[in-house]
């Protein structure tokens, strides 16, 4: 990763701001985006007194021309776009279909799904410049199952590994691969508000026992970005202490 150029989104905290911090510990150029511009900053300033380097750039990844802004951001910044990571997120509303509002569907489908494609619309461009590099979409489980309650999550997700697949097929053989994560139940802040009792019922979903760490999604994501995955496009990898399994 020793100065490439990586673009995460969603990295304020939880898993993008462990991948955010992993690649810079390989090496990599960081941009940091988020929403969220106190949080964004503290990433950047942790990577940065690491010896890491980084930047911060706030997007609304909803928004068809922030998504433009910040690759040519990260092209101003750093002279070029290796890597992109489209990890930013939203649980949404939790509401059976029928009782699910339309500003609550729409609302997830344009953070959750149609981001990754502005992202990788204008992230693929940057790519070819440069003769390719490797884009990893952030799905879910519930991009291979349902999940009562969740309807437009699990469509969104669901669209992402489709999404991932479709452009694997067309840029392939342009030396850009595509891939797909699907996290289990991570431990990170979307999960904080939960009580006790949904989250014991949670880590009882997943065989091994417990709720996944951040950091162990990075190390996927790491790995799919790097050369080591030379072979890997248009792949869907669950990382889900056994969740599928059952």
């Amino acid at each position: 990763m020793k100065n490439k150029t990586v673009i995460v989104t969603g990295a304020a905290s939880g898993i993008g701001k462990a991948i955010a911090i992993l690649f810079a510990a390989e090496g990599a150029h960081v941009v940091v985006s988020d929403i969220a511009s106190a949080e964004g900053e503290a990433v950047v300033k942790e990577i940065t007194l690491a010896g890491g380097k980084a930047s911060f750039c706030k997007t609304d990844v909803s928004q068809p021309a922030e998504m433009e802004a910040l690759v040519n951001f990260a092209v101003t910044t750093y002279g070029r776009l290796d890597i992109a990571v489209n990890n930013a997120g939203i649980g949404g509303e939790i509401n059976p279909i029928a009782d699910m509002s339309i500003e609550g569907w729409q609302k997830v489908i344009a953070i959750n799904l149609n981001s990754l494609f502005y992202g990788m619309k204008y992230q693929i461009a940057a790519l070819l410049q440069h003769g390719g590099g490797s884009i990893v979409n952030i799905s879910s489980i519930l991009g291979s199952v349902g999940f009562a309650g969740s309807a437009a999550y699990t469509a969104a997700k669901h669209g992402v590994v489709g999404l991932t697949q479709t452009a694997a097929l067309e840029y392939s053989a342009k030396n850009i691969r595509i891939n797909a994560v699907g996290p289990g139940f991570i431990d990170t802040p979307m999960l904080s508000g939960l009580d006790a009792g949904v989250r014991n019922q949670l880590v009882a979903l997943h065989p091994i026992g417990r709720l996944g760490k951040s950091e162990e999604v990075a190390e996927l994501v790491l790995w799919l970005s790097s050369e080591k995955a030379s072979f890997v496009t248009g792949s869907y990898y669950p990382i889900d202490g056994g969740y599928l399994a059952r």
